[in-house]
């Protein structure tokens, strides 16, 4: 996996840096992301403490409420899970989760077709069909944010947070990859090109150790 990284244009990262009730685990492990790959952007999940978002931030690697752009590419994303157990350290409500997205909407660019250069990064997943089910038929992922996908329609939608949600699906017309934890070896590839004005989605595909 390291010599993909390594040849990787960009690592998109879903947040859960650190290991559970281990929150002193999560920057070291953005550092070695970024040691493989110096084009990291990312979002905390919800068992990193929401300080690691500053430390993220003063080395350039977030990408959480707000707007970055990477060779043609617009990313956006949205860190942290939605209130649960209240085991872990950032759980939030999910207007709260919502809300990081805003930053798109107040870009001015809302017009139809402006954003198919967009990937959105988000630790909680949408309500999909498999991304957010932590056992058959069970659903976890947030309704906001799938009518926020099918509103926007971004090219793309990278999400973790439910472990067993490991899937590569479609709401409408975007992508949305849940590649499991990398902790259990698990991971995704996603090639995407341009063409003219607009872009797709080539290739994605699960891996794993």
């Amino acid at each position: 996996m390291e010599g993909e990284i390594k040849s990787a244009d960009a690592v998109l990262f879903a947040g859960d840096f650190s290991k559970f009730k281990m929150t002193e685990t999560g920057l070291p492990c953005a550092k070695k992301m970024r040691e493989l790959c110096p084009n990291l952007f990312c979002v905390i999940g919800n068992c990193d403490e929401p300080e690691l978002l500053y430390d993220l931030e003063e080395q350039d690697m977030s990408c959480e409420h707000s707007l970055v752009y990477f060779e043609g590419l617009a990313i956006a994303g949205s860190g942290g899970g939605s209130k649960f157990t209240g085991e872990t350290p950032n759980e939030r409500d999910e207007a709260d989760l919502q809300k990081d997205f805003d930053v798109i909407e107040n870009s001015g660019l809302e017009e139809e077709g402006q954003w198919n250069n967009l990937i959105l990064i988000s630790h909680n997943p949408p309500k999909g069909d498999k991304c957010d089910q932590p056992a058959p038929g069970v659903h976890a992922g947030s309704q906001a944010f799938t009518d926020f996908i099918k509103k926007t329609k971004p090219l793309a939608v990278l999400c973790g947070h439910i472990h067993e949600g490991k899937s590569v699906e479609k709401i409408g017309e975007t992508l949305v990859v849940n590649p499991g934890p990398l902790c259990e070896g698990n991971y995704a590839v996603m090639e995407v090109k341009k063409d003219g004005e607009s872009w797709s989605v080539v290739d994605a595909q699960l891996k794993s150790l």
